[in-house]
């Protein structure tokens, strides 16, 4: 049986203070933004030990719930609870993995609440990076209101090794998509939940290429889901064709530490997968300390150690030298038509996520069956994407619900 989770222990002396000082400030404000944050900021000083692993490891089926713990910090009309359940990596061993579940505060209707299991973009890849962490939780979920005020519920993992200790999944299909998939499954074990089996599945950027997956081994890995349509929007999809569109900016140097730290880890046992073999002795030497910063909130940091790499990063095409090359394709979704409708939406200013790539994928999904809905959006970069998207995700999803 899943615990529902409370800390328990002594708080030191100056955790109590701030702790009372944000109370107090709470008590005074009036906007409901500004409380929740403060109400946050409590939660996140008092919520580390939910994030240990249990000693020993409890068995579970993937999507068990371990534990979870309601968190304060969400709007009205709405409930929320942090989680650890069950999931597997790309080779099948057990992990824990954590994350959030949102539902509306009201009767469910029969059956449950539809779900909707969201594939956040990227934040970083060490456990303090994990959205659940942080002060403001659920402001990083796009469209997370308008979901709820629709009627359903929200969850939001982590990805293995962010939140709790676990493998990298930076970029790693099946991980994600298996910890995109278990967490829907481990929401419906919350009674207060009230979480039914239809399942919708939405991501962006780096969540685009978890909920692909996800959407891809959905019928095989998670049979009592009843998957009903896949929104994506800029999604991660020929990693190859796209880490060589970014390789030679600031951004995509900060992106490629996350993702050859997070390969060069799961893969350590591939020969040819340590550093030395693709990135310079100086990508070599500060790649670890990159990958180690969060892209929400050390964005300068990194920035700043990952500008003098600039066009002095790698020292060979990861696109053609193996094992690289293979691992990016086995990373990019694509490899099978996808049993539910989908719909993808590009930026057409996007300089991170190309629009041509996204194009070419759209393509591929069409030539092999899958039934694409595509939407450029213009005047629209890789940031606004998901946001302006949403009012057409909503109108083409209703008749895929019934």
């Amino acid at each position: 049986m899943p615990k529902a989770f409370s800390k328990t222990g002594s708080i030191i002396i100056a955790t109590i203070v701030g702790i009372i000082v944000v109370i107090v400030a709470i008590l005074a404000l009036n906007i409901s933004t500004e409380r929740r944050l403060a109400i946050g900021l409590i939660e996140q000083r008092t919520s580390a030990s939910f994030y240990t692993l249990p000693n020993p490891i409890p068995e579970g089926k993937p999507g068990t719930l371990v534990q979870y713990q309601k968190v304060n910090s969400i709007f009205d009309g709405a409930k929320a609870w942090r989680v650890m359940y069950h999931s597997n990596d790309l080779n099948g061993v057990d992990i824990l993995v954590t994350g959030t579940v949102i539902a509306p505060d009201g009767p469910a209707p029969e059956g449950g609440w539809p779900i909707v299991s969201w594939g956040h973009p990227t934040t970083g890849i060490v456990e303090r990076c994990a959205p659940s962490r942080g002060i403001a939780p659920f402001d990083l979920i796009e469209g997370l209101r308008d979901f709820i005020d629709r009627g359903f519920a929200v969850v939001a993992t982590d990805y293995s090794g962010m939140g709790a200790a676990g493998p990298n999944s930076f970029l790693i299909g099946k991980t994600e998509g298996h910890n995109v998939l278990d967490i829907a499954r481990a929401a419906r074990e919350i009674p207060q939940a009230k979480a039914g089996n239809k399942l919708v599945l939405w991501g962006h950027s780096q969540g685009g290429q978890a909920v692909l997956f996800a959407a891809q081994d959905a019928a095989e890995y998670a049979p009592d889901l009843d998957l009903k349509a896949v929104a994506v929007a800029a999604p991660a999809t020929n990693l190859s064709d796209l880490l060589k569109a970014d390789i030679n900016d600031v951004s995509g140097v900060s992106i490629g530490s996350y993702a050859f730290e997070s390969y060069s880890s799961v893969y350590a046992s591939v020969p040819g997968t340590n550093l030395d073999t693709i990135l310079t002795p100086q990508g070599v030497a500060q790649n670890k300390e990159m990958a180690s910063l969060c892209l929400l909130g050390q964005n300068g940091q990194l920035h700043s150690l990952a500008t003098p790499l600039i066009k002095n990063y790698l020292k060979a095409d990861p696109g053609t030298l193996e094992p690289w090359a293979t691992l990016l394709s086995e990373n990019s979704p694509g490899g099978k038509k996808l049993t539910a409708p989908l719909f993808i939406a590009q930026g057409e200013t996007d300089a991170l996520v190309r629009p041509y790539i996204t194009a070419q994928f759209a393509s591929h999904e069409q030539s092999i069956g899958t039934d694409v809905t595509y939407l450029t959006i213009p005047n629209t970069g890789h940031g606004m994407v998901a946001l302006r998207a949403l009012p057409h995700v909503f109108e083409w999803l209703g008749p895929h619900l019934r």
